[in-house]
């Protein structure tokens, strides 16, 4: 049925954003005088073919850096890469610079550049399956989640903790032609490494202690739809071929089993790690990554799309049985503390402060020092310290952030060292001898 609807009560919404590209120019270095005009806000240079620009110095890791224009600068990451990434003499782990900045990579000079303005398609609405968002850095998300929809490829989903990959994933499912089909979720984070292949292969009877009976695995019990990998980053390196295998072949055997076992299944997966880091560490194969990141999709953290955040309040407070919108729930000063605070938890912890508040009739207290940015060195520096020498001094300091860090950390993940791991973005084993160190475990 077709309805009528009065133009003059909808709200224009533009489907286009321009965005500035990037370019970069190889100064120095066995690729001098080559040239890359990316057609995107972002850019990685490194010597794996997946790069936007490959190079061939030997000194470059495979992932080397990131480039991204971010709040007009241009933010430079290095990717764990084994040479560093220098700007200025000084190496860095991320910094905004200005256009016209040379950087050294390996034994390699490029100079950044911006580029021209290019259109990005926006979605019409700001609504995709229950993933909401009405800035223009998710509407353009949404709108490739649509398109990337329309095929099997698989796709990588990035993003923070709390970000909504699992909504995003079973929203790309929902907008696929495989919508009627299962989708399934394993989590490689939450699993002991020794029943990871029994989840996503099934078992047969008497594979192992405790096998009784035999069991379906989540690439069988999604047949037809979707399977969605969630924390793919943690998952063991002795079973990373076992699950390259099957993307391959699109076949598998049970744990224990003979028979190969055919399945059509489209694989989402997510990560709230950087897997070309974790290549650059020999952490993660190189194809496999390759193989799962076909499309790769970055979900931005709250804070830098601070204009959903009333609009995802006001969904989470009707969710909760209010009628009306946020200030119903929230005072003026409370809305305002929502405003500048940095939500470290991303839109899971604002969806919980506002059900909190809801049900408690008053908004609990938001975690202090996480509003606008503390003043470097703030509080850190007593007069005991500066008695000492500047290597002693940095020492107890080194040792005192480590212990209150560890002690929350500890905290907020409820004693999970895997959970831990993932939340700080620490290798495990590093974590284990910081924490055997510091006589918390």
């Amino acid at each position: 049925m077709i309805r009528a609807v009065d133009a003059t009560t909808v709200e224009h919404r533009p489907r286009t954003l321009a965005i500035r590209s990037l370019g970069v120019e190889v100064v120095s270095g066995p690729d001098a005088g080559a040239v890359h005009n990316a057609q995107s806000d972002t850019m990685s240079i490194g010597t794996a073919a997946r790069n936007d620009l490959v190079l061939t110095d030997e000194t470059v890791s495979r992932y080397h850096v990131e480039l991204r224009h971010v709040d007009g600068r241009i933010r430079v990451r290095d990717l764990d890469s084994t040479n560093g990434t220098v700007a200025g003499g000084v190496r860095l782990g991320w910094a905004d610079v200005d256009p016209g900045t040379i950087v050294r990579l390996g034994r390699t000079e490029v100079r950044i550049l911006s580029g021209g303005p290019i259109a990005v398609d926006l979605i019409e609405g700001e609504d995709l399956f229950g993933v909401r968002g009405h800035t223009a850095a998710m509407r353009a998300l949404m709108k490739r989640a649509q398109r990337v929809a329309r095929s099997d490829t698989s796709v990588l989903i990035e993003g923070e903790t709390g970000t909504g990959k699992e909504m995003f994933a079973r929203a790309i499912h929902l907008s696929s032609g495989r919508c009627e089909g299962p989708f399934e979720t394993v989590d490689c984070g939450a699993l002991l490494p020794s029943l990871v292949l029994s989840e996503l292969f099934g078992h047969e009877e008497g594979a192992f202690t405790g096998a009784n009976e035999r069991r379906i695995g989540a690439f069988e019990r999604a047949d037809g739809g979707t399977l969605f990998l969630d924390e793919i980053g943690e998952l063991p390196a002795d079973l990373q071929p076992s699950l390259l295998g099957a993307l391959e072949r699109r076949s598998f055997k049970r744990v224990g089993g003979s028979e190969m076992i055919s399945v059509d299944v489209r694989v989402l997966s997510a990560t709230n790690r950087d897997l070309r880091e974790a290549v650059n560490q020999r952490t993660f194969r190189e194809d496999l990554f390759y193989r799962l990141g076909v499309v790769t999709l970055h979900l931005p953290p709250l804070r830098e799309r601070s204009s959903d955040i009333l609009m995802l309040a006001t969904h989470f407070a009707h969710e909760s049985g209010a009628s009306g919108g946020i200030d119903e729930v929230l005072t003026p000063e409370e809305i305002d503390a929502l405003l500048q605070h940095r939500w470290p938890g991303n839109v899971r912890e604002l969806r919980n402060f506002v059900e909190a508040a809801f049900a408690m009739g008053e908004a609990p207290a938001l975690a202090e020092g996480r509003g606008k940015e503390a003043q470097p060195g703030a509080s850190l520096i007593d007069e005991d310290l500066m008695e000492l020498t500047y290597r002693d001094a940095r020492a107890a300091l080194l040792e005192q952030f480590e212990t209150m860090y560890l002690e929350r950390l500890m905290a907020r993940t409820g004693g999970n060292v895997a959970k831990a791991a993932r939340t700080a973005r620490m290798n495990r084993s590093y974590l284990t001898d910081l924490l055997k160190r510091h006589k918390m475990r």
